[in-house]
């Protein structure tokens, strides 16, 4: 087996173009260093440490030290290659997050939105990288890497659903009770699983009894109510916090949700 050297720079992060031709094949080989290797385009089938998977658009192998791995092209198959070195980054990660994912070598075939994340991330990591006129380059690659970690960690952790809905429908959840302080759409949050809008709403609901938009104003009304238990924020602030727009609007689902403003909320559960 092969010892290939990674070429990496002073960042510790480095993001490359590979392209196999139709019928092409990399010899079994390791590296000292890690590689996320994402399928962008193309069909073929990848060995890492025995174990041969599909590799085609929307998989993604993260490869550890001394992993060994081989290539075999079906059809033109473009890769893209994050190599990276946990020495040199100019941003020290978390032994946890590196024990998390260093065991062992894993493939992933991702779903819609875990792809659609690692793509935009992979995105920003190639504006970093070819703008060298960026002055925090040194320090963006890192933590956008440091996002793509993040999500195959928490993947890992995730348990194996009886079906597609089921996954999807609990991605949603974890999604919104994630991003409440974010500008939600039904149609971007959608768009986002690759499914139609009353679509997700159905399976959403025959899981969770609401729709995701209920849901989302449940999450965003119990921070609230949370925040004005037990801190002294301003109600602007909290409204801010929790994700709403105008103080009208949340002052209106606030009151639609419990009962009552948030004002007479904090002032009926003030604790002396």
């Amino acid at each position: 087996m092969k010892y290939l050297k990674l070429s990496i720079p002073d960042e510790g992060v480095h993001l490359y173009e590979n392209i196999h031709k139709k019928e092409d094949y990399v010899a079994g080989h390791y590296h000292d260093d890690y590689q996320i290797l994402y399928a962008l385009d193309g069909s073929g089938k990848i060995t890492v440490d025995s174990s041969i998977y599909e590799f085609k658009k929307d998989t993604a192998v993260l490869l550890v030290p001394n992993s060994q791995h081989s290539i075999e092209a079906h059809a033109k198959l473009t890769v893209l290659v994050l190599a990276f070195s946990k020495e040199k980054l100019a941003v020290k990660f978390s032994d946890t997050l590196f024990s998390d994912i260093e065991a062992q070598s894993t493939f992933y075939d991702l779903d819609p939105f875990s792809a659609s994340e690692l793509r935009q991330l992979l995105r920003k990591l190639l504006f970093e990288q070819n703008n060298s006129k960026e002055p925090y380059r040194n320090l963006a690659s890192p933590l956008f890497l440091l996002e793509m970690l993040l999500i195959f960690a928490r993947i890992n952790k995730r348990t194996n659903f009886s079906d597609a809905n089921e996954m999807r429908s609990t991605r949603i959840k974890e999604y919104i009770n994630s991003h409440y302080f974010e500008n939600i759409h039904a149609e971007t949050l959608a768009s986002k699983f690759g499914i139609s809008t009353r679509y997700m709403n159905d399976i959403f609901k025959s899981y969770y009894n609401v729709t995701p938009m209920q849901h989302l104003q449940h999450v965003r009304i119990n921070r609230a109510k949370s925040l004005l238990i037990d801190t002294d924020k301003e109600i602007v602030s909290i409204c801010f916090e929790v994700g709403y727009e105008t103080l009208s609007t949340f002052y209106r689902s606030f009151k639609n949700t419990v009962g009552m403003s948030p004002h007479k909320f904090r002032t009926t559960n003030y604790v002396h």
